[in-house]
């Protein structure tokens, strides 16, 4: 072989081996996990929420019979902190589970300041009113993540469960007449759920979120919509230990159908949440 022959060899070679070189970079890159993304995560906490709530009680025919509000008609207070918890776990580098739940429960006993009707009862003014309002609720979903680099998209798709528990007793009054009455209610259902993030990494220590999902079902005994929105940021003076902080609204409007009356309930929670955050 002679020296020119030998060198275009030598230059085919080279550029062979550095297109091989390139090829498996490119292979890596797009096999490198977002740093928005961890293989495990978990949320432990809860929300400072600011709620405005009413149920309310209709005939067959939809006539309404009275509403009340928690908040203006049994005095229940505006803000109350509630336990959330959250768990993602990543499958492969695009795909995982995310897991959620949270639950408000509330309980008062007031003097009413006016008389209210619900459920065809009369509850006089200054009569002694028992309230009481549990909603839990939890979600199952898998995602998918879009992207490489420091910002990622997901998409989820999965199941809600939620319950809601009311009850309200005290003295009534109906036909000129005075007496005890308590009318409560107890039902729970599982709802299809849509989801969508987005996560970025300014750094190893601080991301940024934006998170949205809604629940929808109709028909059945508990039937109606669940909205949610959110928009947090995560800090993690630790490598495996943070905190974390978002601000979220949501909105839940469900009615319950029963033989001889329907039951509503809506309900609006906006406020700050606190985490403690791992990853691993």
């Amino acid at each position: 072989m002679n020296e020119a022959n030998r060198q275009m060899t030598v230059r085919v070679a080279a550029r062979s081996s550095a297109a091989v070189l390139l090829a498996c970079a490119c292979g890596t890159a797009a096999a490198q996990q977002s740093p928005a993304l961890d293989n495990v995560s978990v949320w432990l906490g809860g929300f400072y929420a600011n709620t405005d709530t009413k149920v309310s009680a209709s005939d067959p025919n939809n006539q309404v019979n009275g509403h009340v509000n928690l908040e203006d008609d049994l005095g229940f207070p505006d803000h109350k902190f509630s336990p959330r918890a959250r768990v993602d776990v990543l499958l492969g580098e695009h795909q995982g589970f995310s897991f959620d739940y949270y639950s408000i429960n509330r309980k008062e006993t007031r003097y009413l300041s006016r008389a209210i009707d619900y459920r065809g009862v009369t509850y006089a003014a200054s009569a002694k009113v028992s309230g009481k309002l549990n909603f839990d609720f939890g979600s199952a979903a898998y995602r998918w993540w879009i992207g490489h680099g420091n910002g990622v998209f997901g998409i989820g798709v999965g199941a809600a469960y939620y319950g809601v528990s009311t009850r309200l007793s005290g003295e009534a009054s109906a036909l000129g007449e005075t007496a005890q009455a308590s009318t409560h209610s107890d039902d729970n259902a599982w709802a299809p759920m849509l989801q969508l993030g987005w996560r970025y990494a300014v750094n190893d220590q601080f991301r940024i979120y934006v998170d949205a999902s809604g629940v929808k079902k109709n028909g059945g005994k508990l039937a109606g919509h669940i909205y949610n929105g959110a928009v947090g940021a995560e800090w993690f003076p630790w490598k495996n230990v943070g905190f974390g902080a978002e601000y979220g609204y949501t909105k839940i409007k469900i009615r319950q159908h029963h033989r001889n009356y329907n039951d509503g309930l809506d309900m609006k929670v906006n406020g700050p949440s606190l985490f403690v955050r791992l990853r691993f």
